[in-house]
């Protein structure tokens, strides 16, 4: 990669996003690192001892003020690849979720993901270049009772990835879907979450699993799912009735089903 490249990494202070920021600088992208944390900034330290420029940014994507913050700190500078990776998770069944966590989990993964994407694409459009890596989720093939939401956010994102996909086609400008399954980061924590099968099983790691989406999307492809047991469950899911998907992930994501 030219050194003069230009990456932005959503959610990018742990896990998958942090992973993805990696796999940026080992090739030589500059990077606009963004996250609603302040660890942001000890993850740009770490990141530029790769050789690269790292801009960190402190912001709440799921509002516009956020995602403006964020264009804002970019410039005019020409973005050659957009990895939209910021999301958040809620577990437990809807009716117990607080309204205001479902807002911000639709703020953040649907509405401030599209904000961005709107904003970096027209630019990129204009220039007939660039790559958009979108994270979405295995979890979007299946209707995931205790997780309805978060999983209904995820379906979106898969469907809106393809659909933008074409829309591009032959403009110069790529999108990609990464879609994992359950990965080892702070997800199930943070979703409240880690009483559950899913949240207390054995995961994917998440440098695997950023490698793979980056390489895809450095080759142009449409998607990819990560890990064979995931590609099992998408292909199953595909010939399976959604009543009994719904009914079969109760046993993994209902309060207090997490082995002793």
């Amino acid at each position: 990669m030219s050194a003069n490249q230009l990456a932005i990494v959503t959610g990018a202070a742990t896990g998958i996003g942090l992973e993805l920021a990696r796999c940026c600088a080992q090739a030589g992208f500059n990077l606009v690192i963004a996250a609603d944390e302040p660890m942001i900034e000890r993850v740009a330290v770490d990141l530029r001892r790769l050789g690269v420029g790292v801009e960190a940014v402190e912001a709440d994507l799921s509002t516009t003020e956020g995602v403006d913050k964020l264009c804002a700190a970019v410039g005019d500078r020409p973005i050659d690849a957009l990895l939209a990776n910021a999301g958040v998770g809620l577990g437990k069944a809807f009716l117990d979720q607080d309204f205001a966590a479902i807002k911000h989990l639709i703020d953040t993964n649907i509405t401030g993901t599209l904000y961005l994407i709107h904003r970096a694409g027209n630019e990129m459009l204009r220039r007939k270049a660039g790559r958009i890596l979108i994270t979405g989720s295995i979890a979007g093939f299946v209707p995931r009772s205790f997780q309805a939401a978060y999983n209904a956010s995820k379906a979106f994102l898969d469907s809106f990835s393809f659909a933008l996909r074409e829309e591009l086609r032959d403009s110069g400008v790529t999108v990609t879907c990464l879609m994992p399954g359950a990965t080892d980061t702070e997800f199930f924590r943070r979703a409240g979450m880690m009483d559950t099968k899913v949240g207390t099983e054995k995961k994917d790691g998440a440098y695997g699993v950023a490698k793979a989406g980056f390489d895809a999307m450095l080759r142009g492809e449409s998607d990819i799912v990560t890990g064979l047991k995931n590609k099992i469950q998408t292909t199953v899911a595909n010939v399976t009735p959604n009543e009994l998907l719904a009914r079969q992930h109760r046993e993994m994501a209902e309060p207090g089903t997490a082995k002793s």
